[in-house]
């Protein structure tokens, strides 16, 4: 993808279309490999290129806006992703209509933000929009009417809603095995989130092959290091920690917390919590809050896939 870029910026020009494209597609690459910080200014210089080229209302400047937001989100900079995934929605809404895909994964987009910051009453609207639009142009079988599921159920599932969540997350689970396969990140996801709930509701035996399963898909797909590894450790370490298996737990946790202040930084909410958590379990100082209410956007539709 470097290779890509060096060429369109040789033959096209720095401010080609085609080099935003291709700035966007490395920064989706390092994104995945957890480079957040490498990929930042590749996203905020592909963003002024189509907003200078295209214009600031064009479809392909509402990706680049939803990609930095993202970005963004996974940096714990939340006030500054909110106006980016909102300015997004409205161009997508705008130019390419109100039930189009692509508004549908700008609202499950600015949803899981406005859920992040407990605006649950904000977000649910948007989330049975987005489903709705993609149950419609879609089918009920898609992985983004999946995705969609998937983070309405997430916001029953943080509503204290378990049993209105719960058949939610079973049907996106089968539907991404089957149109995904069982080692995709988004069947990973799926697997987490249900673990979660079976978690929160005491049954800890269903739950745990579920994780271990997790664990195992994020570190042959996305390596040992990746963040979303971390927190796959750090789960599975909360779920063998309430069954007593406090030695089994301790090194995963241990990991966890590398893992995430070696890629996220030590200030980051992610590394911030993976230090909490370690103290809470081997201090005694654990509090009533779960460490299982964390249930997952799906990658594939928070990602926005990182095109041009």
């Amino acid at each position: 993808m470097e290779r890509a870029l060096a060429i369109s910026e040789r033959t096209l020009g720095p401010d080609h279309p085609a080099t935003a494209t291709s700035l966007n597609s490395l920064a989706g690459l390092l994104y995945q490999q957890g480079e957040y910080a490498a990929a930042r200014p590749l996203l905020e210089r592909a963003l002024a290129i189509f907003e200078r080229t295209l214009g600031p209302d064009h479809p392909d400047t509402a990706t680049s806006l939803n990609n930095l937001a993202l970005l963004l989100y996974q940096q714990g900079e939340y006030a500054a992703a909110r106006p980016l995934y909102e300015r997004a929605l409205a161009i997508c809404e705008r130019t390419l209509g109100p039930d189009h895909p692509d508004t549908a994964a700008s609202l499950n987009s600015l949803a899981g933000l406005l859920s992040k910051q407990g605006e649950y009453a904000a977000a649910r609207p948007l989330l049975e929009r987005a489903l709705a639009i993609r149950e419609r142009t879609l089918g009920p079988d898609h992985p983004d009417t999946a995705t969609s599921l998937n983070n309405l159920a997430l916001l029953l599932y943080q509503q204290g809603e378990y049993a209105a969540a719960r058949p939610l997350l079973e049907r996106v689970l089968a539907i991404c095995e089957r149109t995904l396969g069982p080692d995709h990140p988004d069947t990973a996801t799926s697997l987490d989130n249900l673990a979660g709930l079976l978690s929160e509701q005491g049954e800890y035996a269903a739950a745990r092959p579920l994780l271990e399963r997790v664990l195992a898909i994020c570190e042959r797909t996305l390596g040992p290091d990746h963040p979303d590894t971390a927190t796959s450790l750090n789960n599975l370490a909360e779920l063998l920690y309430q069954q007593g298996e406090y030695a089994a737990a301790r090194p995963l946790l241990e990991r966890a917390l590398a893992i995430c202040e070696r890629t996220l930084g030590p200030d980051h909410p992610q590394t911030r919590q993976a230090r909490d958590r370690f103290r809470k379990l081997y201090t005694g100082k654990s509090t009533t809050t779960s460490f299982f209410k964390r249930l997952t956007q799906q990658a594939c539709d928070l990602l926005r896939k990182l095109r041009g």
